[in-house]
């Protein structure tokens, strides 16, 4: 259909349709009635396609040549697309480009969106902020400003079916699967193929592309990539979640599967919908493993487009510090390279000396100003296209004198005048009041100020104002000049004051209107001087990076440039000029404020807002006054076409030079050529337009001659994209699709000598294929950045030297910052900016051309007002390219993903690089510039920081980086004894270390068993407290003495023999909250032989989750009966405990609290000290539920050895804040004080959410010495009091008593969290060596635990740094290394000693492969010996091979007699300066990660946690991490505290630093909401678990990302 024309409208249609469109760019009617108007008038010339809007039809555009000018007058392009990057043939070589992918289509998975992040916007939202104290729009997206709004239907119509927003996403979903056919039901708008709200919108979709891009449907639909495709009878298909999926249905809950039918057969409109309820069909996993879920679905299909080949592999490495090599590009031996003859610099004819020219600006005026006062100088013109005023050449004198003498003499005191001649003054000046900034400009000159021309500045914080405030404190600006109706403008403070911008100096703000103003004197005349060296003004010049540079332009460089153009352009005086362009600075500056008044000419100024109102203002200004000469930019060609309807009285023959400032751009040639086409019949002719190449530092740099009648036309390059990205000129014939078609800018300029030098390192004259830099060197230029030597050497004072180096000329150069070539017949070819410049993989690529690609990829009009930013930013040693993109409001998800893949595809083929990063944000919410176009570097500072907020990301690193350093090959394991042998050689000690001796025996150690210590104690010190509990007050909740808790255990030991009939040696499950009752019943258990398993009991507010966990405990561990409180019994048998567990699978439940008076008959007493004592159940980190067997002796040896490590006994009173259920926690609860007689005050953490600081005020209260707790209390601490240490201190809460603070820990001490917390309560006397670690695991419960005593450490150099921190490089540890670096350099992750070794324990640091013993300061597992060990697993199962490996293992070589328990934590020993008691030198033990965390990724370890705290760190709302790996992609998991619009924001700079700082590239990124990383009661994440809940698809997250 693309291809038939539709029958020609009837006149009467045409001109109703012109009517509406005038209304509609007046605003008088809405779009949406626009669109339904339009809709109704043509829907009867169309041939109709449903859903297909017809004037879609004519989009394919053909190059238009005169014949084909009526037909592109009829189908005016829409003017959402910024038109200085349109170009048809360029258009067509990316559609073509495309259409050769549909075969190898790119599988994207779908990201996956919580719903209410995917919301239809509403209309409101399409409007546009009216811009209209900016001009023109200036840097990237200059065709963004509100005229586009006469967009036609065919896309451009802002909105879609007439229901738009109001379809609900239920009613959306409920439509996909009850209807069958969802024919024309939504056709009651001719474009609703863009609504989110239609059903049948999901199909046509693809049939409106394929139309477009020539693709049969079926084809489209056809996805061949699926490995695993089903057979044709199957008609559920499987999950396809490329870009054509319907989003909005694929995060509908159930998942359904919208499928379409092939279009052609009966029903092609209609849909067949094969509702999938449940998820994806069951696949494998690369493991093998079956997973049935929709994420691993995704996720698979991601892990098989990454396995398709990548770009050749590139051979060269660097080393980056050692061994990770990064790999660095090398050139390519069959790459073009310039092979031409050296270019050489080009003359521009000579400057003619004209008789008449004025020996300086003000001396022109002067001359005008007396002999033709009554001029013209200026015409401005109101928004309704009416001359606002017109301002004569003596009113342009008088006045400018009037405000040089205002300047000079009435601004501060006589005696310390405010502005005195040199000084800098600010000019801010809206753009709709040239005749005021004429005054004032002319009038500085007068003064000899230096005007400093900058933008209105709007709000306080202005997207770049901030910069330009910096330029005006480095000029020292003192005073700003503004018009009358600007200063009543600018924000005030309720004073009146004008407050000072951000940035900014502080100014005077002066009006310089003549009714403010006081005559000068009779005798008062300005000094008229010819042009000399001294800087007439200085114009401002955004850098890449944001900055803002002042270029100084000198008197004499200022009147030359007058003259050059007045030379080239052949002005003459009275002339008529119409300029649309900014008067304040460039081209519009130049021609229509500077040389116009050189030659007396006539400015007619067309003002931004106008030109907005009515696009066509500038053409019709230009036949009213007969103009011979207007300036303009490329965009204003492209309105004007776009607003043109057959006006009858255009005549444009009147001129004989159009201006295009913009010509230099390589993407104006198709406006030139368009406006051209149209215009030729009304007068305009071809050598008339004249493009220009200018720089803020070189000012003109070449502009294109008018031309005499039937000269030669001018001359086009076609050149090759990929020869230009290896910076070679290759002419390539135009059916490539890969190219760039240049427009030369004309010749050198007069007086003026050019030449291209290379871009990089030293300025060597390029070949003539060659693209470089252009510099000029004449007196036309600027001379300097103000105040910046250095940069200015580097800029103004180049010096070109040929091959053999030597200089070309005596003069110095000005580099320009265009890149191009000078072409035959010395015409100058621009192709493109410096500051556009993007370096890749070594190939240099032009942002704008980017821009140009990815606007050509239109088929749904899809980029708001062709809103395109494109940057570089850099990660991992390379610059990646970043797309940004402003979406239209009406934009469905599916639009957008499908818009997206389609550019990655385009983008690859066109410039054969690939994309980093392509994000889509809301329309209007990119930075503008003053102007109204991109404000690029702010832009890129707002990604960067993640406060982009865009709507859709998609991240393409897999593709992208190939510079990743290679997988790490494992080398052949040496054998143990070469290790051995190797440390001996060397020197290094074998890593081994002990706590000492268990020493003597007191009175309390003759006995075996806890039982008899009790027995003992109740009888020796019956009412000595033991336990003293603290409610959430802090207030005491009970206490138990000695005898009260013998008491307790006998009569539960009555009850258990009584009630539950057991027998010696049964197990008991103790159910019990954190308190007292627990401690009764575990001693109970002992007195009557029963082997206790203490519990933690179900979360009364999430029992579905809580219950099954106690239920399996109960059942592995064959609990013969479970004791409890009331209570909990009550919630066993409450409605959600039977939902999640059935309450008759319970083993008989006993509850404790009303004891019967009796005694038991007779204590138990164990014969056999080796007999079972206790179980320790606890679920490790990876979600696997392990229970050790504690015997008598191990208990006994274990209280002993933390009675030495403690010094604890009678008098003490320690402080725990712990769980009591399993591992350190619980002894520390339950069986040290029984042991060693002190006092435990006892506070359960939970207590800590009510009353934060409950452990503290009660460490303080009771003048506690040591206390232990766990990371999370102390994360409670940090977070929940971070604000309060005032309040707590004038509680009298003091810490100045702790001795010693643990953390009772299984993982890698947290030195972040210990460090914050000692620095955080430093204030309330918290000792900073205070705070320990300790560090136990399953085969023993604890190996370190408290640091040296405070008071020994005192006197050894506690102004050094904390003796027990190291710093190791963290590459090296990937590679199972240990290389310690200094505090601070790169890679550096400081490891902190977890604490002193226990006595009676060993540790040796094995090879856990080869099991042989390893040198100091070397990675290996650690292993341990001690009378404490656990004496194996207690499983149901009965796995030997587990059992013998983990709590017997000998070494393979060396001593391979002792028998030792493996840790399954990797770690090392290190010898420190310290001495401890005995005199030993102290042996540090430093935990790296667990062993079965770690991940297996790229041949190296990596440990979980060192990626977590790089993404931590990324940004300020990434609350929490994890991560894991799912076949061998890497899944990264935050936890986000912020709004869900700020979830997008984390994909890329999650991506960035784990590359950076890892080398690693992320698979998946899932943003879900706080506290949905399970988190297990020590404090640890639970890996494990939340990968299950991702893959079964449970973590509701915000956003899902897959990276391609």
């Amino acid at each position: 259909m693309a291809d038939r024309d539709p029958v020609p409208l009837p006149a009467e249609v045409r001109a109703k349709l012109a009517e509406l469109e005038l209304e509609l760019s007046e605003g008088d009617i809405t779009q949406k009635g626009y669109e339904k108007k339009r809709s109704k008038l043509i829907g009867a010339y169309f041939p109709q396609t449903p859903g297909m809007d017809p004037s879609m039809g004519q989009e394919r555009r053909t190059p238009v040549t005169p014949s084909s000018s009526s037909r592109y007058n009829r189908r005016r392009s829409s003017g959402s697309r910024d038109e200085r990057y349109r170009s048809d043939v360029h258009t067509e070589a990316v559609q073509a480009a495309l259409a050769k992918h549909k075969e190898r289509k790119m599988a994207v998975p779908m990201p996956s969106k919580r719903r209410s992040l995917v919301v239809q916007t509403s209309m409101d939202a399409y409007t546009p902020p009216d811009t209209s104290s900016g001009s023109e729009g200036e840097g990237q997206g200059d065709g963004d400003e509100d005229v586009g709004d006469e967009e036609d239907g065919g896309g451009g119509g802002g909105t879609s079916s007439s229901r738009e927003g109001s379809i609900s996403m239920e009613h959306w979903i409920s439509r996909a699967v009850h209807s069958s056919t969802t024919t024309s039901s939504t056709a009651s708008s001719s474009s609703s193929t863009r609504s989110g709200g239609s059903g049948a919108a999901a199909g046509r979709l693809a049939d409106v592309l394929a139309q477009h891009v020539h693709i049969s449907a079926q084809q489209h639909l056809r996805h061949h990539r699926h490995h695993h495709r089903h057979k044709t009878e199957n008609h559920s298909a499987p999950p396809d979640v490329t870009g054509y999926t319907n989003n909005t249905a694929n995060t509908a809950a159930d998942g359904i599967q919208v499928e379409r039918a092939p279009p052609g057969g009966g029903g092609s409109a209609a849909q067949r919908q094969t509702p999938k309820y449940g998820n994806a069909e069951l696949m494998e996993t690369g493991d093998g493993v079956p997973v049935s879920s929709r994420v691993s679905a995704k996720i698979q299909q991601l892990v098989n487009t990454l396995k398709r080949p990548k770009r050749p592999p590139l051979r060269e490495f660097f080393v980056d510090d050692f061994e990770e090599l990064l790999e660095v590009q090398q050139p390519d031996p069959n790459l073009p390279k310039a092979e031409g003859a050296q270019m050489a610099a080009m003359h521009g004819e000579q400057l003619g000396v004209v008789t008449n020219w004025p020996p300086s600006l003000e001396a022109a005026l002067q001359r005008w100003g007396a002999i033709s006062p009554k001029a013209p100088c200026l015409t401005t013109m109101d928004t309704n296209g009416k001359p606002l005023y017109v301002l004569t050449y003596g009113k342009l004198w008088s006045r400018s004198v009037k405000v040089a003498y205002n300047l000079l003499h009435k601004l501060g005191t006589k005696q310390e005048p405010l502005v005195r001649p040199g000084d800098r003054v600010a000019l801010v000046f809206p753009n709709n009041d040239p005749g005021a900034f004429m005054t004032a400009f002319y009038g500085c000159l007068l003064a000899e100020v230096v005007p400093v021309p900058i933008e209105v500045p709007l709000t306080r914080k202005d997207a770049g104002s901030q910069q330009i405030g910096f330029l005006l404190g480095s000029c020292g600006v003192t005073v700003a000049l503004t018009s009358d109706a600007c200063h009543k403008g600018l924000p005030k403070t309720p004073t009146g004051e004008i407050p000072q911008f951000k940035g900014w100096p502080k100014v005077l703000w002066f009006v310089p209107e003549s009714k403010h103003l006081s005559k000068p004197p009779r005798d008062w005349f300005p000094q008229i001087k010819d042009a000399n060296q001294d800087t007439a003004y200085i114009e401002y010049k955004t850098c890449k990076d944001g900055g803002v540079l002042g270029v100084t332009v000198t008197r004499t460089a200022m009147l030359t440039h007058c003259q050059a153009l007045t030379q080239s352009c052949s002005y003459t005086e009275a002339e008529t000029i119409v300029n649309v362009l900014d008067f304040k600075k460039d081209v519009g500056l130049w021609h229509a404020v500077l040389t116009s008044v050189m030659n007396m000419m006539h400015v007619i100024s067309i003002p931004y807002a106008l030109m907005k109102v009515n696009p066509l203002s500038w053409i019709q200004k230009v036949c009213q006054f007969k103009a011979k000469v207007a300036c303009v930019k490329s965009r204003d060609m492209h309105w004007a076409l776009v607003a043109h309807r057959d006006q009858r009285d255009v005549n444009l023959s009147s001129l004989r030079m159009l201006v295009v400032a913009d010509g230099s751009n390589p993407w104006s040639i198709s406006s030139c050529d368009a406006f051209l086409n149209v215009f030729q019949t009304k007068g305009l002719r071809p050598e008339v337009v004249c493009p220009c190449a200018s720089s803020p530092e070189a000012l003109t740099v070449a502009i294109r001659r008018p031309l005499e009648e039937g000269a030669t036309p001018p001359s086009r390059g076609v050149l090759s994209m990929p020869g230009l990205s290896h910076g070679v000129i290759r002419v390539d014939s135009e059916e490539k699709l890969s190219v760039l078609t240049l427009q030369d800018v004309g010749s050198v300029m007069p007086g003026a000598l050019m030449c291209v030098v290379k871009v990089e390192g030293v300025p060597q004259l390029c070949k003539t294929d060659e693209i470089g830099e252009m510099c000029v060197c004449t007196v036309a230029t600027g001379t300097s950045y103000y105040g910046l030597a250095g940069m200015t050497k580097n800029t103004f004072e180049v010096f070109p030297v040929s091959n053999n180096g030597t200089p070309i000329s005596e003069f110095p150069f000005t580099r320009t910052g265009l890149l191009g070539f000078i072409g035959p017949a010395g015409l100058i070819f621009v192709a493109g900016k410096m500051d556009g410049l993007m370096v890749v993989g070594g190939r240099r690529h032009n942002a704008d051309d980017i821009v140009a690609t990815a606007l050509a990829v239109e088929p749904m009009k899809f980029v708001y007002r062709g809103r395109i930013a494109v940057f570089s930013i850099t990660v991992l040693h390379d610059e990646r390219i970043v797309v940004v993109a402003e979406q239209r409001p009406d934009s469905t998800e599916e639009d957008s993903f499908q818009w997206m893949s389609r550019v990655l595809q385009a983008i690859d083929s066109i410039h054969q690089v690939g994309v980093y990063c392509l994000a889509l944000v809301p329309s209007n919410t990119l930075p503008k510039t003053p102007l109204g176009g991109i404000h690029l570097s702010e832009a890129k500072q707002l990604f960067l920081e993640g406060a982009l907020h865009p709507c859709n990301v998609l991240m393409c690193p897999h593709t992208c980086v190939t510079n990743l350093p290679k997988p790490r090959q494992k080398q052949p394991e040496i054998g143990p004894a070469s290790v051995m042998v190797g440390n001996l050689v060397s020197g290094k000690r074998i890593a081994q270390a002990s706590g000492r001796d268990l020493g003597q025996i007191e009175d309390n150690d003759q006995f075996l068993f806890l039982s008899e210590v009790l027995q003992w104690r109740a009888q020796t010190t019956p009412d000595h407290i033991l336990y003293t509990l603290l409610n959430s007050r802090g207030a005491i909740a009970s206490s138990l003495t000695c005898v009260q808790l013998h008491k307790r255990a006998e009569k539960i030991a009555a009850v258990l023999s009584e009630r539950g009939h057991l027998q010696d040696g049964d197990h008991v499950a103790l159910v019990y909250p954190p308190g007292i009752d627990l401690i009764a019943a575990f001693y109970g258990c002992l007195y009557a032989g029963c082997v206790p398993i203490t519990v933690r009991p179900p979360h009364p507010q999430n029992i579905a989750t809580t219950l099954p966990t106690v239920k399996m405990i109960v059942e592995v561990s064959r609990s013969v009966c479970v004791m409890t409180t009331q209570l909990i019994c009550k919630l066993l048998r409450s409605k959600e405990a039977l939902a999640a567990v059935d309450i008759r699978t319970w083993p008989p439940v006993i509850d404790t609290d009303d004891l019967p008076k009796k005694k038991p008959p007779l204590l138990y007493k164990p014969s056999n000290p080796d007999t079972l004592a206790y179980l320790d159940f606890s679920v490790s980190t990876t979600g696997m539920l392990a229970g050790v067997k504690m015997s008598h002796t191990a208990t006994s040896a274990f209280c002993r050895s933390i009675k030495l490590q403690c010094e604890l006994y009678p008098s003490r009173e320690v402080a725990i804040c712990l769980d009591p259920y399993c591992g350190l926690g619980f002894v520390l609860w339950c069986l040290c004080s029984v042991y060693s007689g002190h006092q435990s005050i006892l506070i359960p953490p939970s207590e800590l959410e009510v009353n934060p600081a409950l452990w503290l005020s009660a460490v303080s209260q009771y003048k506690v010495r040591d206390t232990f707790c766990s990371y999370s209390v102390m994360e409670l601490c940090t977070k929940g009091l971070g604000l309060q240490t005032d309040s707590l201190k004038s509680r009298g809460v003091d810490l100045s008593r702790v001795r010693t603070c643990v953390v009772v820990a299984e993982e890698r001490p947290r030195i972040a969290l210990t460090q914050s917390f000692s620095k955080l309560f430093k204030d309330l006397g918290l000792h900073p060596r205070a705070v320990s670690t300790s560090f136990g695991c399953r085969v023993n419960l604890a190996i370190c635990l408290q640091p040296h005593r405070l008071g020994k450490l005192a006197d050894q150099g506690t102004s050094g740094p904390d003796p027990t921190t190291v710093f190791v490089d963290m590459r090296a540890l990937r590679h199972d290394r240990v290389r310690l670096v200094e505090r601070g350099s790169p890679h550096s992750l400081p490891l902190m000693e977890s604490g002193k070794i226990l006595p009676g324990v060993r540790i040796i640091i094995a090879n856990p492969e080869t099991k042989g013993p390893m040198g100091e300061s070397h990675l290996g597992e650690i292993w341990v010996h001690s009378g404490h060990n656990a004496s194996g697993y207690f499983t149901v199962y009965g796995d030997e091979v587990l059992q013998s490996d983990h709590f017997s293992s000998r070494l393979s070589f060396g001593d391979t007699q002792t028998v030792w328990a493996r840790t399954g934590y990797l770690g090392f020993l290190r010898r420190t300066e310290l001495t401890d008691a005995s005199g030993e030198r102290h042996d540090a033990l430093y935990v790296v990660g667990a062993l079965e965390e770690a991940m297996e990724l790229r041949g190296m370890r990596y440990h979980p946690i060192d990626i977590e705290t790089s993404v931590i760190r990324t940004h300020k709302s990434i609350t929490e991490c994890a991560v894991f790996t799912w076949t061998n992609l890497l899944v990264v998991v935050v936890e986000l505290d912020g709004s869900e619009h700020e979830a997008l924001d984390l994909v890329p700079l999650v991506t960035n630093v784990v590359l950076e700082e890892h080398y690693l590239i992320v698979g998946v990124v899932v943003v879900v909401d706080i506290g949905i990383i399970p988190i297990n009661s020590r404090g640890e994440k639970q890996r494990m678990h939340l990968r299950d809940g991702f893959l079964a698809d449970q973590l509701d997250p915000i956003y899902v990302a897959y990276n391609m």
